[in-house]
C-alpha cells in the first residue's frame, strides 16, 4: 500500500514564525510524506496550491503564512486574497487545500510577540495535518460507494 503524500507550501515572510506550522504538521504526519515548498509570501501561495493539487500526487495540500496589519489597507486585501485563492484551489481541483494562515491585526515585531505566534503556528500546523488526515480517511472511505454509483 503507497501512503498518501502531503504538500506543504510554507511563506518565507516571517519565516522564523510560519516554518513553525511545519513542525506541527510534521508531529502527526511523517516528514518522509510531506513535499515541502517555499514562496515569498502569502500571496504566491494560491496559484503554487492549485499547480501542486493537480498534479494528482497529493492527497492534501497545506499553506502557511503570516500576514500582518502593517497599518496599510493592504493586509485585509492579501488575507481575503489569499483565502479566496486557496478554496478555490481545491474547489477547481478536486484536492483538499487548507489554510494556515494567520492575519493577526494586532502584532508587533517583539520577543513576546513573536513567542507567542511560533507556539500558535505549531498548533495550527498540527491542525492542518489531523484535517489532511481525517479528509483523507473520509474520502478514502467514499471511493467505493462513489465507483458503485
Amino acid at each position: 500500500m503507497t501512503l498518501p503524500r502531503y504538500a506543504f507550501i510554507k511563506a518565507n515572510w516571517h519565516s522564523d514564525i510560519v516554518d513553525r506550522a511545519l513542525d506541527g504538521f510534521a508531529e502527526l504526519i511523517p516528514m518522509d510524506q510531506i513535499d515541502v515548498y517555499d514562496v515569498p509570501g502569502a500571496f504566491e501561495m494560491p496559484l503554487l496550491a492549485r499547480d501542486l493539487a493537480q498534479t494528482g500526487r497529493y492527497a492534501a495540500v497545506a499553506a502557511a503564512a503570516f500576514v500582518v496589519d502593517g497599518g496599510i489597507y493592504r493586509h485585509d486585501f492579501v488575507a481575503q486574497a489569499v483565502v479566496d485563492g486557496l478554496m478555490r484551489a481545491g474547489f477547481d481541483s478536486g484536492v483538499p487545500v487548507l489554510s494556515v494562515s494567520l492575519t493577526p491585526h494586532h502584532y508587533q515585531e517583539t520577543d513576546h510577540h513573536n513567542a507567542i505566534y511560533r507556539a500558535h503556528f505549531v498548533e495550527k500546523g498540527r491542525e492542518a495535518a489531523r484535517a489532511a488526515l481525517k479528509i483523507t480517511e473520509t474520502r478514502a472511505a467514499l471511493r467505493p460507494a462513489m465507483a458503485a454509483a
